[in-house]
């Protein structure tokens, strides 16, 4: 957040600032399969089971390779942050910012959900979105966002001093440390940077900083996912409820959660194979 100037504008300011910006990561390079494949397929889903998350709460869901998953809003607007991992190796996970980097801010159709370093693949496409019709309004905001981290206690206690223990943060913890059997120390250690699903942000235009308002989300809207290696998935409802007015405390008006996973007749995917780790040898110039 650049507020205050100390420094002198130099005389040649527009020739500096003048420069044309180019995309860091153009994602033409990348794999892309037909969506009219994964669109097909979807029509013939078959329900396999389901899971609510409570408010305030997370719980864990796990796809095989070749399902599908949905997220949907059940009772009133609600936030969820979403942790995924490679089933059989939880430093396998979600990397927020390398598909922020390759795909934008906020997420939709077609996207696809990286893995992280070493392993740089895809885990999951996004296949189906009920909100896409919100795109970006006018304050810049959109949903779906790999922007935000997750509200977490720690950033609760610098900025409020209080110990609050529901935060998404700590209700992924929670969940995974229970899915595992293993201590909280140790599962926390395999949280990482979620997808804000249905939550609504953007970066203010004077500051440039991290914004939310309230997410347009209504009871049957979902994000759905295809998943292409084996997942499990953790998710949190998260305690801002909409995240119109604040998070990371028992005041905001919050609802359940709901994820599906489904079945579907794998003939329509004879053509779709699980992407494989990121063929870079690892020498790193040794």
């Amino acid at each position: 957040m650049k507020i205050k100037k100390f420094s002198q504008e130099p005389s040649d300011l527009k020739d500096r600032i003048g420069a044309k910006p180019i995309v860091c990561y153009p994602n033409t390079n990348v794999e892309e399969k037909n969506l009219s494949i994964l669109h097909s397929a979807r029509e013939h889903l078959v329900k396999k089971e389901e899971v609510i998350i409570p408010p305030r709460d997370a719980k864990t869901f796990e796809v095989k390779f070749g399902e599908f998953f949905r997220i949907e809003s059940v009772e009133g607007p609600q936030v969820g942050d979403l942790n995924l991992f490679n089933l059989n190796n939880l430093e396998e996970k979600f990397y927020s910012g390398k598909t922020r980097a390759l795909y934008g801010t906020h997420l939709s159709v077609g996207d696809k959900m990286f893995s992280s370093f070493p392993y740089l693949r895809s885990l999951a496409t996004i296949t189906w979105d009920t909100l896409d019709w919100y795109d970006y309004d006018k304050d810049g905001g959109s949903v779906h966002d790999v922007i935000g981290t997750r509200c977490d206690p720690y950033t609760s206690k610098l900025l409020s001093d209080n110990d609050y223990h529901y935060c998404c943060h700590s209700n992924l913890i929670r969940a995974l440390a229970k899915e595992k059997n293993i201590k909280p120390n140790e599962a926390e250690k395999f949280i990482h940077d979620v997808l804000n699903v249905f939550m609504c942000t953007g970066f203010t235009k004077d500051t440039h900083q991290y914004f939310m308002k309230a997410s347009p989300t209504k009871p049957g809207d979902h994000l759905e996912f295809f998943a292409e290696v084996n997942l499990l998935g953790v998710l949190s409802s998260c305690p801002g409820g909409d995240c119109g007015s604040e998070h990371s405390s028992d005041k905001a008006k919050c609802y359940p959660l709901k994820v599906t996973t489904f079945l579907t007749d794998k003939t329509n995917l004879k053509e779709w194979s699980s992407p494989k780790v990121s063929a870079y040898n690892r020498k790193h110039g040794f």
